[in-house]
């Protein structure tokens, strides 16, 4: 038996409430692609893994399709806690707000530095994840609109400076995931993005 499923065997045998079950689950994916990468990631493993039937484990995803999908959701879930929680600490001015929005951003993508990009890869071009991934990046981007509109003196940032914003942070934090820069660089160039869309804006 493999050391993920020595870890997780005590809780699997248990039977466990259907979100406790999942999460157990998603943190056994998350294992599993760290150690050997998205193509070792199935239904059948993951069920091997931790130690479960695979009928458990299909009546959660259904498919491999749907495990990816909800592995992008638990990160996107957990990236927008730590930023809340950052933001709720953070000092009222502008700049500050710049660069909490940056750092979490960045930080969030480093957190899982291996195992995001390669579940990204793996749905590249799934339609599930065109879904998934467009909700939470509406939602980011109306997070910042709000967190940013009492510095525009009444007036509002539009969508195409929110989505340019959108995507740089996505390539400064992929860049410092591949370790071409460092984490922060990526977030004071990013804090500079913000902070000039803002500029524009007002």
């Amino acid at each position: 038996m493999s050391t993920t499923s020595s870890t997780n065997e005590k809780s699997a045998r248990r039977r466990l409430p259907r979100a406790e079950r999942q999460s157990q689950l998603l943190q056994v994916a998350w294992q599993l692609i760290r150690a050997e990468g998205t193509d070792a990631l199935t239904l059948g493993r993951l069920a091997e893994e931790a130690g479960v039937t695979k009928p458990v484990v299909y009546n959660h995803f259904v498919t491999r399709e749907g495990l990816l999908a909800a592995l992008y959701e638990d990160f996107d879930l957990r990236q927008t806690a730590l930023m809340d929680a950052a933001i709720a600490a953070s000092a009222p001015d502008l700049e500050a707000k710049a660069r909490v929005i940056a750092s979490s951003y960045v930080d969030c993508v480093l957190t899982q530095c291996r195992e995001i990009p390669e579940v990204l890869a793996a749905l590249s071009g799934s339609r599930q994840l065109a879904v998934v991934k467009r909700q939470y990046q509406q939602v980011f981007i109306d997070k910042c609109q709000r967190l940013l509109q009492p510095f525009l003196g009444g007036k509002e940032i539009g969508l195409a400076p929110m989505w340019a914003m959108l995507g740089a942070a996505d390539a400064v934090a992929l860049a410092a995931t591949a370790g071409e820069i460092s984490a922060e660089q990526a977030a004071t160039e990013l804090e500079q993005v913000i902070l000039a869309m803002v500029a524009r804006s007002q």
